[in-house]
């Protein structure tokens, strides 16, 4: 008789390429109901710091972050602490990690996110992204206006955050061994890129690989976050190593992405957030409906993990029952979608 599979096991299979026994749900945090998660990201605490907390909280650069109320958080409006990129090297200053214990400060990353890692892939961050916490620093107008009047000074700023994050990560790596290597950097808008394929293979792709190069190295498949329409890079990101794609959003080519790829890079996502399935007074049937034809579209042959979910007020039953709806979905007609 055949034994099953743990979450864990088959979500892995999905990232070595391989075909799983069921479609993965994927998951960033645990599951409301106390169910499984096949993995979960987690940030490192002295890093992230900001990710804890409801209440503002500053970043390790300095800068603001406030809670937006359904569980996400964000750079706090007009609260820049760069105003002029050319001042960057007076303001912004790396942490001392020279007294670092790091096998101690693993161990409370790994206490701290409390995870049976016998059932649950953990998916290790080191920060949200270069481009993005450089906006973060500047805000946009004046961060994509110093891209293009300031490239070597902003060049400065990204390798500067790279040299840290690089040692931090050669000195964690293998006390936290995670099961997934993450990368993640929001470089796009729902419709198109914040920035050039050129500009980005020139200024950011340098560093992403040095980043994935931990992982390749240790054998750790590789996870890349990136919302919007990002498709322009996906070419580049196989080169550095990249096993799957998250939340791969649907203003992206899907289709012909899987038909190109295969399941040499998963797609995390696929789930269209249609104004009738956001509306408060969408019925089940039509959630389980959308949720099953997002399974039949994608999931055949593999290559692909199932992620959407509604986003509310904390709290709020609504929001919390859709999402219920959408995991049950997701076990029941996915779980027996490759028998």
């Amino acid at each position: 008789m055949a034994v099953k599979l743990t979450e864990k096991e088959n979500y892995m299979r999905m990232m070595h390429g391989e075909i799983p026994e069921w479609v993965p749900l994927y998951s960033f945090g645990p599951n409301p109901d106390g169910s499984p998660t096949s993995q979960r990201k987690v940030f490192s605490g002295p890093l992230c710091q900001q990710m804890a907390t409801q209440a503002p909280a500053k970043d390790i650069w300095g800068v603001t972050y406030i809670a937006t109320g359904d569980g996400a958080k964000l750079p706090a409006p007009n609260d820049f602490i760069l105003d002029d990129i050319t001042k960057w090297h007076d303001i912004i200053k790396a942490p001392d990690t020279s007294d670092f214990n790091w096998e101690k400060v693993a161990k409370m990353d790994l206490e701290r996110w409390n995870i049976d890692r016998s059932q649950t892939a953990l998916c290790f961050v080191l920060h949200t992204g270069y481009f993005q916490q450089v906006m973060s620093m500047l805000g946009f107008n004046e961060g994509l206006c110093a891209l293009l009047e300031e490239p070597e000074e902003c060049q400065a700023l990204f390798d500067y955050m790279a040299d840290f994050y690089l040692d931090y990560a050669e000195h964690i790596i293998d006390y936290i061994q995670p099961d997934i290597w993450a990368i993640t950097d929001d470089i796009a808008t729902f419709l198109n890129p914040f920035i050039s394929p050129e500009l980005y293979r020139k200024m950011l792709k340098p560093l992403y690989a040095k980043q994935a190069k931990l992982g390749v190295d240790r054998g750790i498949p590789i996870d890349m976050h990136c919302c919007g329409r990002c498709e322009d890079f996906l070419d580049d990101w196989l080169e550095l190593g990249v096993n799957a794609w998250q939340p791969a959003q649907v203003s992206n080519d899907l289709d012909s992405i899987k038909k190109k790829y295969g399941r040499k890079l998963a797609i995390c996502g696929g789930f269209d957030m249609t104004p009738q399935l956001v509306d408060q007074n969408c019925p089940k049937e039509v959630v389980t409906e959308a949720v099953k034809k997002t399974i039949d579209r994608y999931a055949p042959n593999g290559g692909y993990s199932f992620y959407g979910n509604f986003l509310g007020p904390i709290g709020d039953p609504v929001t919390a029952q859709k999402n219920a709806w959408i995991r049950e979905t997701v076990r029941d007609y996915g779980g027996k979608f490759y028998q």
